[in-house]
């Protein structure tokens, strides 16, 4: 069976769009890989966590910052199928 995310956002902070973005940036990089992207607004007030099945691999409050869409796929990949491309997303910046 395939792993599912889920994005849990704070409505009341108006993170919906944000969270759409995401789940439509991971569906459409990992169509093959995942179950699906869930959106679920969370009853906590500022909270912005992203779980891969029940385990958190984005926690706003805990990383200090939201994700970076590159950031998030990267860890989906990571733990969903190692060995894909992200193409671009995966070039080191030059700093």
């Amino acid at each position: 069976m395939k792993p599912g995310v889920t994005i849990s956002y704070c409505p009341k902070c108006g993170w919906l769009l944000r969270a759409a973005y995401m789940a439509q940036e991971l569906l459409t990089t990992f169509e093959e890989d995942l179950s699906g992207v869930t959106l679920r607004p969370s009853e906590i007030a500022g909270s912005y966590q992203v779980s891969l099945n029940d385990q958190i691999i984005f926690d706003r409050k805990r990383d200090g910052h939201f994700p970076e869409v590159k950031e998030l796929k990267q860890r989906v990949r990571d733990l969903v199928n190692p060995g894909k491309s992200l193409g671009h997303a995966d070039r080191k910046v030059e700093g």
